[in-house]
C-alpha cells in the first residue's frame, strides 16, 4: 500500500484552486449513473401496493423478493469494484450498466415470487457497480481535498432519482399500467451509456490512471477492512430499509392511498441527498487530514436514535419529517465513513474500497429486510428465520432496530482503530 504524509493546508488550498471545470464532467455523469439506479431500484418499492394488488403477492413475498438484490449487490459491489480498478473506468461502467438495464425491464414481464426475485438478483449484480465507479471518478479527477464533495455529487444522483421516480414513473404507472414502467426504464439506461462514451475520455478523464498490475480482491483478514465495514455498513443504513418498506408503512401503518403516497414519498431520498453534500463538505473541512474523524462519527451516531420516534406519531407530516432525518444522517455517515476509508486504501484500489463498503451495507440490507420478515424460504426449506414483524406491521420494533444500529457499528469501528496506526493516502 502506498501511503503519503497528509498535505498540509496550503498545498491542499492550491490544488483546490487549479481544479477547472471539465474535472467535474465525469462526476455529473456518475451523478446520472447513480440517478439511473436509483430510478431502476425504487420503481419495484414505490409502486408496491398497486404491484401486490395486481400479482397477488403477499408483503412477505414482496419483502423477500426484494431482498435478493441486496443479496446479489453485497457481491456485485466488491466484484465491480475489482473490474473497474482493472479495466478502467469507461468499459467497467458500460458493461455495468447494460447489465442491471436489461435486468430492469425484465420486471415488466414478471408475475410471480420467482420471476421478481431472479429480476432483482440480476438487477443488484449489474447495479454493484454504481458507487465503486462514483468514488474511483472522483479519485481520478479531484484533488484530496475536494474528493468527498465529488463523491457526494456522485452519488447525489441516486437519492435524486428516489425523488424523481414516484413523481416520473409513479403516474405513468397509474395511467398506462405498472409493466410500461419498468419498460421506460430500459430507454433510460441506453440514453446514460451513450452519454458515458462521450465524457469519459480526455479532456474530461485523464487519458491514463493508476491501475494495478493484477486484479485486487479484499482482503477480509486486514484490520482496515473491518473498520471501513463497521464504519459504513451499519451506520449508514437507514435509507435502505427504510426507502424498502417507506410506502408499505405509510399505506398500511398511515392508511395513506398510493396517489398520498406518490405525493411524500420522495422527500426522504431528497433529504439523502442534502446529506451527501452537506457531510461531504463537513468532512472535507473537518476532516481533511483527519483519518479517525471520532468527533463526526460520534455526532451522527446521536443523532440516527431520532428515527425510533418515526411511529410514535400518526401524523404523516412528523413522521416523514423523522424518517428524512434519518435519511439525511444515512447520507452523512456513507461521507465521512469514505473519507476515512480513503487514508487507509491505495488510489488504485479505490473502487474496491467503495465495493467493500457498498457490499457490506447491501448485506445488512439482505439480512435485515429477512429478519424483520418472515424469513427467507427457499423450495420449502426455512433458510433464514425472522420475526414476521412486516407481516404482523410490527412499525416501532422495525424502526427502532434500524435507529440503534449506527451505534453498534460506530462502538465497533472505534475499538478497532483505538490501536491502529494512523495512516493516509494519496
Amino acid at each position: 500500500m502506498t501511503q503519503s504524509k497528509p498535505m498540509t493546508a496550503a498545498v491542499t488550498d492550491t490544488a483546490a484552486r487549479a481544479v477547472g471545470w471539465q474535472v467535474w464532467v465525469p462526476c455529473v455523469g456518475m451523478a446520472l449513473c447513480s440517478w439511473l439506479s436509483f430510478v431502476d431500484r425504487q420503481v419495484l418499492n414505490i409502486l408496491a401496493p398497486t404491484i401486490i394488488k395486481d400479482t397477488g403477492l403477499t408483503n412477505q413475498d414482496f419483502t423477500a423478493a426484494t431482498s435478493f438484490f441486496f443479496l446479489t449487490y453485497t457481491l456485485g459491489n466488491p466484484v465491480w469494484g475489482t473490474v473497474i480498478d482493472y479495466i478502467g473506468l469507461r468499459k467497467g461502467m458500460l458493461l455495468a450498466v447494460a447489465v442491471w438495464t436489461v435486468a430492469s425491464m425484465s420486471h415488466s414481464w414478471m408475475a410471480s415470487f420467482a420471476g421478481f426475485a431472479l429480476a432483482r438478483a440480476v438487477l443488484g449484480v449489474g447495479e454493484g457497480g454504481t458507487f465503486p465507479g462514483g468514488l474511483r471518478t472522483a479519485v481520478e479527477t479531484l484533488p484530496p481535498v475536494m474528493r468527498a464533495r465529488g463523491i457526494a455529487l456522485s452519488f447525489s444522483g441516486g437519492t435524486i432519482g428516489a425523488v424523481m421516480m414516484p413523481l416520473l414513473l409513479g403516474p405513468l404507472a397509474i395511467s398506462y399500467g405498472w409493466r410500461n414502467a419498468f419498460l421506460a426504464t430500459g430507454l433510460l439506461g441506453v440514453i446514460w451509456m451513450v452519454i458515458w462514451a462521450a465524457i469519459a475520455r480526455p479532456p474530461f478523464l485523464p487519458a491514463t490512471s493508476a491501475r494495478p498490475h493484477k486484479a485486487m480482491w479484499p482482503n477480509f483478514g486486514e484490520r482496515r477492512v473491518w473498520a471501513l465495514i463497521f464504519s459504513y455498513a451499519l451506520p449508514a443504513i437507514s435509507p435502505g430499509p427504510v426507502l424498502t418498506i417507506l410506502a408499505l408503512y405509510l399505506g398500511q401503518g398511515l392508511g395513506m392511498t398510493q396517489a398520498q403516497v406518490n405525493g411524500v414519498v420522495w422527500v426522504p431520498p431528497l433529504t439523502w441527498g442534502i446529506g451527501y453534500f452537506f457531510w461531504g463538505w463537513a468532512a472535507d473541512k473537518f476532516a481533511a487530514t483527519n483519518t479517525r474523524p471520532i468527533g463526526l462519527f460520534l455526532l451522527l451516531t446521536v443523532a440516527s436514535l431520532t428515527l425510533g420516534f418515526a411511529t410514535w406519531t400518526t401524523s404523516p407530516a412528523i413522521a416523514i419529517a423523522l424518517i428524512s432525518f434519518s435519511t439525511f444522517i444515512g447520507g452523512g455517515f456513507q461521507m465521512v465513513a469514505l473519507k476515512a476509508g480513503s487514508f487507509a486504501f491505495p488510489r488504485e484500489q479505490s473502487a474496491m474500497m467503495t465495493g467493500i463498503a457498498s457490499g457490506s451495507w447491501s448485506l445488512v440490507n439482505f439480512l435485515l429486510l429477512n429478519a424483520i420478515g418472515a424469513g427467507l424460504t427457499i423450495g420449502g426449506v426455512r433458510v433464514f428465520p425472522g420475526a414476521n414483524w412486516m407481516n404482523t406491521q410490527s412499525w416501532e420494533q422495525i424502526f427502532w432496530l434500524i435507529a440503534v444500529l449506527p451505534a453498534i457499528g460506530i462502538g465497533l469501528w472505534m475499538a478497532l482503530n483505538a490501536t491502529a496506526p494512523k495512516t493516509a493516502t494519496s
